[in-house]
Parts: C-alpha cells; sequence; structure tokens
C-alpha cells in the first residue's frame, strides 16, 4: 500500500492529504438545513449533512490530492449514523482513486489491538463468510503501550498490505510533556549510566524495527510510517535521520501554524518520504478571509482552491 500512495503522490505531484474531519460547524447552512428537513435535528439528520459535505469536497479535490484522512472521532460523537457515514466516506474515497488513512489513534493489546487492526485494514471471518469492516488503506496507531500493541498491526499489514501511520513526535503543545522526556537507551550496565535519548527517538527507533517486517517492494519505503509534527521541524529534521525509509505523516499544517518552510527536513533529497495532512484548513476554508469571495454555496471550490495553494507551498519549499 505504500507503493500505491508514493504512486498517487509522484502522480499529481501533491505530497498532502486532506483531514475529512467534518464538524457541523464547518457545513453551511443549506446544507444542515436540507437534511433536518429530511431527517429532522437528530443524529442520523447530522450524519446526512456531514456525507453531503464530505461527497461535495471529495468531488472537488479527488484529482489534487492522494490521499484523505477521516478523524473518526468526527464521525463517533454521532453514534451509529456517524460511523456508518464513516465507512460510507472510505469507500466513496476508494472509489475515487484516492488512499485512506484512517484517523483512529488506537492503542491496546492482544486481543483487543488485533481485532482493531482487523475491523480497520483486515477482515474478519462470519461463518464461512469474510468481511473488511472499515477497510481503510491506512491507519493511526498510539504506541505507548509497547511490542504488544503494534505487532497485531503489523501482522495484519504485512497480510492486506495495508500499512500504518506510528505517533513518534506529535504536533499539539503538550506534546513535550512526555515525548520531549530523556530516557536511559537501555545499553547502560547496572550501576552504569548508558547513553539517554528522547522518548520520542527511542519510538523512531521501535518504528524502524516493526517496518523492517514490511517494505514496499518497489520504492524501498516500509509500510509502517510515523507521525511527526510540522510545528516541532527541528525534531523531524532528527527523525528523517533515525528513520531514513519511513514515510512521514506531518499534522499541524495552517491552522495549528506549520508552513511548507518549515518541512524541507522532513522530505528526502528526492523530495518523498512526507505527507502532510491540512484538515479544517482545508474543509473549512470557505471560512477563511483569504477564500471567502467562494461565499458558502462554494465551500467545495474554497476547499479546491486551498490545495492548490497548498501543494504550491510545500512543492514551493522541497
Amino acid at each position: 500500500m505504500i507503493d500505491k500512495l508514493i504512486d498517487e503522490i509522484k502522480k499529481k505531484k501533491a505530497p498532502l492529504v486532506v483531514g475529512l474531519d467534518p464538524q457541523l460547524s464547518f457545513i453551511p447552512d443549506p446544507i444542515c438545513e436540507k437534511a433536518f428537513e429530511e431527517l429532522g435535528e437528530t443524529l442520523e439528520g447530522a450524519a446526512e449533512a456531514i456525507w453531503q459535505f464530505n461527497k461535495a469536497i471529495v468531488d472537488a479535490v479527488c484529482d489534487l490530492t492522494p490521499a484523505v484522512k477521516p478523524q473518526i472521532a468526527m464521525y463517533e460523537q454521532f453514534g451509529i449514523p456517524g460511523l456508518t457515514v464513516f465507512e460510507r466516506t472510505v469507500r466513496y474515497c476508494q472509489e475515487k482513486g484516492l488512499c485512506v488513512i484512517g484517523d483512529i489513534k488506537r492503542g491496546d493489546i492482544g486481543s483487543t489491538s488485533l481485532s482493531y487492526a482487523v475491523g480497520h485494514l483486515g477482515t474478519t471471518q462470519v461463518g464461512k463468510n469474510r468481511f473488511s469492516a472499515f477497510h481503510e488503506d491506512f491507519a493511526t496507531v498510539n504506541p505507548y503501550l509497547g511490542s504488544d500493541g503494534i505487532e497485531p498491526f503489523v501482522k495484519v499489514c504485512r497480510e492486506e498490505n495495508k500499512g500504518l501511520f506510528v505517533l513518534v513526535k506529535t504536533s499539539n503543545p503538550s506534546s513535550g510533556e512526555f515525548q520531549d522526556r530523556t530516557v536511559s537507551d537501555g545499553n547502560g550496565q547496572a550501576g552504569e549510566t548508558g547513553s539517554t535519548e528522547k522518548i520520542y527517538e527511542a519510538v523512531a527507533k521501535k518504528v524502524v524495527d516493526w517496518g523492517s517486517q514490511a517494505i514496499g517492494e518497489k520504492y524501498g519505503y516500509s509500510q509502517i510510517g510515523a507521525v511527526v509534527g510540522a510545528t516541532y521541524p527541528e525534531e523531524g529534521k532528527r527523525l528523517r535521520t533515525l528513520m531514513p525509509k519511513t514515510y512521514i505523516l506531518v499534522p499541524g499544517y495552517g491552522a495549528q501554524g506549520g508552513k511548507g518552510a518549515d518541512l524541507k527536513h522532513f522530505f528526502d533529497e528526492d523530495g518523498l518520504g512526507a505527507i502532510v495532512n491540512s484538515s479544517r484548513g482545508i474543509i473549512a476554508a470557505w471560512k477563511n478571509e483569504k477564500y471567502e469571495r467562494f461565499g458558502p454555496e462554494g465551500f467545495a471550490e474554497a476547499a479546491r482552491a486551498a490545495v492548490i495553494d497548498m501543494r504550491e507551498d510545500i512543492n514551493g519549499s522541497i
């Protein structure tokens, strides 16, 4: 799957992913009003509004972006109707030829971890039949329970030709409370002091280890990628060195403060190695002064314009 993602990045000359993280406040009133008229001010009505919004956004940007990243919490808040729209969105995006990164950030162990992996990336047995439930192409995972939480996902990725992005250095302001703490690398003997490293550096080394079990054939990148925030460019430079054949998913661009000039060192010399996410900066672009000329009725066209601007900003910096 990592090879397919890279193929699409190269074809569209766009190392970016559109985050499909809808909130009702992002959706123009006419869409919500129509959905509520049909289904009431209910969870079902909200889900229908989100579906119509997502579909219009995807139709407007699918020829520009190689991938989308729906954040599952934005759908879970609307219960079963929301999860139905999550799956419907994944399916529609794949029909449009897009790679889908399920932003699920799961982190558990044993059979629970395996069940998450099967539910989102694999197939589950029901009698004599097998079904793919949410069928994303990639998923984000939280590694802080250790290898017990990640290896079931790696197993499913190898079986299904799917991929992961493991949280390493996240974009949020408080990420350093734990991720930046200094720890021993474990090589010191009893009573001795070994060399030290940041926790995020230790996680990065494990990502390389997990990824060595699943290497893409065409480009040599691992199916097991890493999440590193655009808001931490110096850390990104260090992590690019520690993970030379790991694809990096870069959140934090745009609304969180990251910009193209910060991203050069996340990429390899050939311009590959990273894919940059923007969510509300794209899907809520119509609410931004820069794109206000499109108005609420042109929300999808505003999203398209924002993707074009983002592509130019990133490509001009790498």
